[in-house]
């Protein structure tokens, strides 16, 4: 993974950028040399062909991307339109990373941990493994570094 060929990621969405939608780039942002080219597009809305029309533009979405992240909270008030993406991940071989609800209030339903690859923390160096290791098969064991001062 290089600035030459970045990541391909789809994060679920309902034709809006929620607050969690958001949040996930900024995490992303926050790491140095990591690239990754968002493929979900929630300003493109299709303006007619209802429902067809835009299961059509989740479709194409999706199979532009290597690995998709599913916000639980957004699974928990977009039961159906979410559920729509994971099956579509599911059926282009998308690995799929669930995000547990921001802030710890909530836990993630149990139907949605079971679906996914991955289920994380919002933590940017675990989102960041998450995706490589889903996206790209790579190995991230990373060893935290303690630093201790003498006083």
């Amino acid at each position: 993974m290089s600035e030459n060929d970045p990541i391909r990621v789809y994060v679920t969405h309902t034709f809006q950028e929620s607050d969690d939608y958001l949040r996930v780039f900024e995490f992303l942002e926050s790491m140095e040399r990591f690239f990754y080219l968002n493929c979900s597009k929630p300003e493109n809305m299709p303006g007619d062909g209802g429902l067809e029309a835009i299961k059509d533009e989740l479709i194409s979405q999706i199979k532009e991307c290597e690995a998709v992240i599913v916000l639980a909270s957004q699974y928990m008030e977009q039961n159906d339109l979410t559920r729509y993406q994971m099956d579509v991940a599911d059926a282009n071989r998308k690995p799929m990373i669930a995000i547990r609800p921001f802030g710890g209030m909530v836990e993630s339903p149990p139907d949605l941990v079971e679906r996914v690859a991955e289920h994380i923390e919002w933590n940017e160096r675990e989102m960041v493994d998450s995706l490589k290791r889903q996206a790209r098969y790579e190995d991230t064991a990373r060893w935290e570094t303690i630093e201790f001062t003498l006083d």
